[in-house]
């Protein structure tokens, strides 16, 4: 018999100030980065699909970034004055699925 199936990865990348395409409020925005990898017998083998996205911590909003923005988004987030406090490790937020 063979397991095989897929798990989802949740990365959060940074936490941005922005304003809220869906609501207008100037609240903060982590940026994610979701990985969906193949697995065998549990184990992640690679992945399937990886998708970058924002979401407001006011609305909750959530909408679709490009790699680029994202990479960029970190990349700044990491080198402003305190933005090493808002950065978040590979500290994966584990989903699996069937």
């Amino acid at each position: 018999m063979i397991i095989f199936g897929t798990a989802g990865y949740l990365y959060q990348l940074a936490i941005l100030m922005l304003t809220c395409r869906h609501c207008g409020t100037p609240a903060a925005h982590t940026v994610r980065k979701y990985v969906t990898k193949f697995t065998l017998f549990f184990v992640p083998l690679f992945p399937i699909s990886t998708k970058f996205a924002t979401q407001c911590t006011f609305c909750g909003m959530e909408q679709e970034v490009p790699k680029e923005w994202a990479e960029l988004s970190q990349a700044q987030a990491a080198g402003a004055p305190g933005g090493e406090a808002y950065r978040q490790g590979q500290q994966p937020h584990e989903h699996r699925g069937a």
